[in-house]
């Protein structure tokens, strides 16, 4: 019984590489914000223990009527800043 002839593939090719598009380099106002964010964060949860140590309620500052709310706004400022890291470049 005859056998019927393969068909023959094309090798393969690579993609062409890309030219057009290059990486972005981050704005020179992200760094700044980036640290500051951070630098803030921690600002505001140490002012924060500093103060409660000092008094025997709960602690003024930051903001006086925040309380316990002072580290999740310090907390939530250093996380934000830590997540620009991921976008750095």
């Amino acid at each position: 019984m005859p056998e019927s002839k393969g068909r023959a593939k094309p090798t393969h090719t690579p993609p062409p590489p890309r030219r057009g598009k290059m990486t972005m380099a981050n704005p020179p106002w992200f760094v700044p914000v980036m640290l500051g964010l951070m630098l803030l964060g921690l600002l505001c949860v140490v002012i924060f223990y500093v103060t409660a140590a000092a008094s025997s309620t709960a602690a003024a500052y930051p903001v006086p009527g925040f309380n316990y709310w002072n580290l999740a706004i310090g907390f939530g400022l250093m996380v934000s800043g830590f997540l620009m890291t991921t976008r750095w470049r």
